[in-house]
This record gives C-alpha cells, structure tokens and sequence, in this order.
C-alpha cells in the first residue's frame, strides 16, 4: 500500500545541470516530491533542518563541507532522515567513509533511472540500497575478520534471528514474513539492535553480523 503523503526529497548536489536533472526526472514519478536543493554540504545540512525531508539525495564531491561530513551532521541531528549517496565515486575511501557516517543507501550517478526511484523508496522504508559494485566491496570488506569484541549488551536469541535475516538483505516485511511476526515488532527489534550495537543503519549491521561470524557469507 502505498502513503498517503509523497517522499520528501532533498537533492545535494553542487552541479546545478545535475539537480535541475533529478528534480525533472522525480517530477514524472508518482509518491516522490523535491522539496529543496542544496549546492554544498552545509546548505544540505541547513535545508536538512528547515524543510525536514524524508530522503536527501547526496552527491559526495561538494565544496566546503563534503557530502561524508554532511552526511554525519545530518544523521546525528536528524536520524529520521535517511540519506541516499548519489555520486560518481565508488572509490573504497568514499564508500566505507560514507557508510560509516550513516548514509542507507549508495548509487552511481550512470544508474538507471528506475533504480534511482527504487533506491528513494528502499531508504524510505529503512532499508539498505547499494549499487552492485558498492555491494561488491562491501562484500569483500565484511570477509576480511575482525578483533573487535562483541558488544557488552548481548542480543537477545530474537534479535539474532533479525539481525541474521538483515544480513541477508531482507527488509522489514520479508523478515516479519519468514519470523512470522508483525512489521511493528520487527521495527522494534532493528532499532533494539541498532541501540545495543551502537550502530547507525541497517548496512552497519550487516557488517558487524558478518564480520562476527553471526552469519556468513555463504548462507543463501
């Protein structure tokens, strides 16, 4: 079922052909509202508290503050609002930084169309959107093992359960799908998880599953 109210979208992008393109593109879409445009980090990160979008839509190259560090304002200020990379860059040191800071989702600017819009849907809903040759590096990245300790707050038998499932690449529905249990509780487990974990999204998660042998890598 679809909202009521459109996705509020805020473009970060310091290239004006680049913004007005966007805004042309979600302008033919049903659900999807720009509600503003920023040319810098500073200025996604000040509309970011006027407008309170649902979804920016952030380039990474931006002068003065750049999209990472906006990016890590945004989600400590705001962390209802979810922040979608959308950049040319798919550099390891843009990635992982990015990631780190809070950004849900990350797509290369030659992405189809569509996946742009599947992209804003998929972070609006909370879950994780990564363009295959991001996901392909994050994959590489969780194999490599880690000395880290498990957190002191252990998680709960259930929230492994979500945590595994998350891993996976499951959404909210797919998870109360094969759990056989509401979306509500679910949502209630990932932001348990998120809190105990001390993590900012659902690809940080994802991340310290594999990297702690919770899940591997070749589960199906």
């Amino acid at each position: 079922m679809t909202d009521a109210r459109p996705i509020r979208v805020l473009i970060a992008d310091d290239h004006t052909i680049v913004r007005k393109g966007i805004r042309a593109l979600l302008a033919q879409v049903g659900g999807i509202k720009v509600v503003g445009e920023a040319s810098d980090g500073e200025q996604a990160v000040a509309l970011t508290e006027q407008l309170r979008p649902d979804v920016v839509l952030m380039d990474l190259l931006m002068p003065g503050t750049d999209g990472i560090e906006a990016t890590r304002r945004i989600v400590e200020r705001q962390p209802g609002v979810r922040v979608l990379v959308l950049t040319s860059f798919a550099s390891d040191d843009k990635v992982f930084p990015a990631i780190k800071a809070g950004a849900l989702g990350y797509l290369l600017k030659d992405s189809d169309p569509q996946d742009l819009v599947q992209a804003i849907h998929q972070v609006y809903r909370g879950e994780s959107s990564l363009h295959p040759t991001i996901a392909r590096k994050v994959l590489q990245e969780l194999s490599h093992p880690t000395d880290r300790p498990l957190t002191p707050d252990p998680l709960s038998e259930r929230e492994l359960d979500v945590l595994r499932l998350m891993a996976q690449g499951l959404g909210n529905q797919g998870i109360a799908a094969r759990l056989t249990i509401s979306e509500a509780t679910v949502r209630s487990h990932v932001s348990n998880i998120l809190s105990k974990l001390h993590l900012a999204n659902r690809i940080q998660a994802a991340l310290y599953a594999l990297r702690e042998g919770i899940v591997s890598l070749d589960e199906p």
